[in-house]
């Protein structure tokens, strides 16, 4: 008989974690008994030698980098998509420099920017997701020569009109044929989009490369109402073994209920 053990690894965002400084964030992070913390993007450029510096000292990995980046990636403005891209770039250098393992994109928010070009296509997500598959491609093996992965989100229909759900994802990262073009998956945005959040993880299955968490409410995992047991099984069945990273509020005291919720997601991990 062969047992698999899974190792996921909790993180956080570095916005959630007290202290006023960063390296205050980092010894929470590490007195958390955290593993990883999840960088905000914008303004990464100004920070690195900080961020390096600090991390040397101490235990804790630099998981990922979240988004922060200028531009739309499906703006109706070529500036726009290319500055998008270049922005991106320097993300990933940044992330394969700091061993993390990606950086978060976001492909659009709110509604859409280009034209209807039917009949030529049948309506506007054919043509964003053409474009967007022509764009990753450049991504792809910019990652690739780097070290570092995209990390496709799916957000909820409320803060963008496209790429709502994990199977979305799914069919752009596999008609691009892609290396380093993955998945992240978010239990928020879960929450709302998907019938099942436990079938959506099987569904990304070996593309899923990071994780975030967040409650019902948006709140850390364990102060809402969502179901956390059949999803982190499936994240066992597909062999999951990456960082997963709070994205969500934090009730006060901070360090207090972060050590609950901590302490709330690893029982269920040693129950599967």
């Amino acid at each position: 008989m062969i047992i698999i053990i899974i190792i996921m690894k909790i993180a956080s965002q570095e916005g959630l974690l007290p202290g006023k400084s960063f390296e205050e964030k980092v010894r929470n992070a590490e007195f958390l008994k955290l593993k990883g913390i999840e960088l905000a993007g914008r303004g990464i450029e100004e920070r690195v030698k900080e961020i390096r510096e600090v991390i040397s000292s101490y235990n804790i990995q630099i998981s990922t980098i979240c988004s922060g980046y200028r531009g739309d990636l499906l703006g109706i403005d070529r500036k726009d998509r290319e500055l998008a891209l270049e922005d991106i770039k320097v993300r990933l250098k940044i992330s394969a420099d700091l061993g993390a393992v990606g950086v978060i994109v976001v492909p659009t928010f709110g509604g859409p920017k280009l034209p209807d070009l039917y009949p030529l296509y049948n309506n506007v997500w054919e043509v964003e997701k053409r474009l967007l598959i022509e764009e990753l491609k450049e991504l792809d093996k910019y990652g690739n020569d780097v070290g570092s992965y995209v990390l496709l989100e799916p957000l909820n229909r409320y803060e963008t009109h496209f790429l709502n759900r994990v199977e979305q994802a799914v069919q752009i990262v596999e008609q691009g044929g892609y290396e380093n073009v993955k998945i992240m998956a978010d239990f928020f945005h879960m929450n709302i989009e998907e019938s099942e959040i436990a079938d959506a993880i099987k569904t990304g299955g070996r593309y899923l490369k990071h994780i975030h968490l967040a409650d019902s409410n948006r709140v850390l995992p364990g102060f809402g109402h969502t179901a956390f047991e059949e999803p982190f099984r499936a994240l066992k069945e597909v062999n999951y073994n990456n960082f997963m990273a709070f994205e969500c509020r934090v009730p006060e005291p901070r360090l207090e209920n972060l050590r609950k919720s901590i302490s709330f997601l690893e029982n269920i991990i040693k129950r599967l």
